[in-house]
């Protein structure tokens, strides 16, 4: 029996040995194949757009045990042996949340069980970030989150944030070349720099995020161009 991989990427439900529901991903076929090679489950990122291998990053690994294919071939139950946290939150499963009828969500004090802190997996401050930007998006309390009030606004909210702290960042570095004072740290004009360009790159994690586009894929575009001369790059791009 073959997995039918014209339909694209293959949802993917992932159990522990215990039975519950840690996680539900995608694969393609090459993902699939190096899951079955390796013995480890390797996913493929809608958002990263690549495919990724579970626990490269944080080390919590997914020894595969059993594969299993739906009636129709299009959909995948893997059970495995969960190292650490399944969930990039800390909690062994990604299904921690409870909605209520009305669709509030809530944490069950049963379910409040985060591996403890020494073990919570780390991304990265910019997946950290990213994730963030998501969870306000979807249920981001605009009085409390700076955030969430930008999601809730027009994207013109955060675009024009993008232009206003580029803007900043620029003449950062221009009273820097000039040795004008800082203006954060008066003895410490570089912190400018450093500053402003935070502020630009958390509103494009803001806006990445609404688009659905992971920002390690901006590093991967960086990383393809590496070696290129930036002329011969330019002049190659259509339009």
């Amino acid at each position: 029996m073959q997995i039918d991989w014209q339909k694209g990427l293959i949802p993917v439900v992932t159990q522990d040995e215990n039975g519950e529901v840690l996680m539900l991903a995608y694969m393609n076929e090459e993902a699939f194949k190096l899951s079955c090679e390796s013995g480890y489950a390797h996913y493929f990122s809608r958002s990263k757009n690549r495919i990724w291998k579970k626990g490269e990053s944080s080390g919590n690994t997914q020894k595969i045990k059993q594969i299993k294919l739906d009636c129709d071939n299009d959909a995948i139950l893997l059970k495995v042996e969960q190292i650490g946290a399944a969930c990039h939150t800390g909690y062994h499963s990604c299904f921690f949340k409870e909605l209520d009828i009305l669709g509030n969500s809530r944490i069950p004090s049963e379910e409040n069980s985060r591996i403890p802190s020494a073990n919570t997996p780390s991304y990265g401050i910019l997946d950290e970030l990213y994730h963030t930007c998501l969870e306000r998006k979807l249920g981001g309390d605009e009085s409390t989150s700076y955030t969430a009030k930008l999601y809730k606004k027009s994207p013109n909210s955060y675009l024009k944030k993008i232009a206003e702290e580029a803007c900043e960042f620029a003449l950062a570095i221009k009273d820097f070349k000039a040795g004008t004072k800082g203006e954060h740290k008066e003895t410490q004009p570089a912190y400018d720099i450093v500053y402003e360009g935070a502020d630009v790159l958390f509103h494009m994690l803001v806006a990445l995020a609404d688009v659905g586009i992971h920002p390690e894929q901006l590093l991967n575009e960086l990383k393809r161009r590496e070696g290129l001369s930036g002329l011969i790059e330019k002049a190659n791009r259509k339009g």
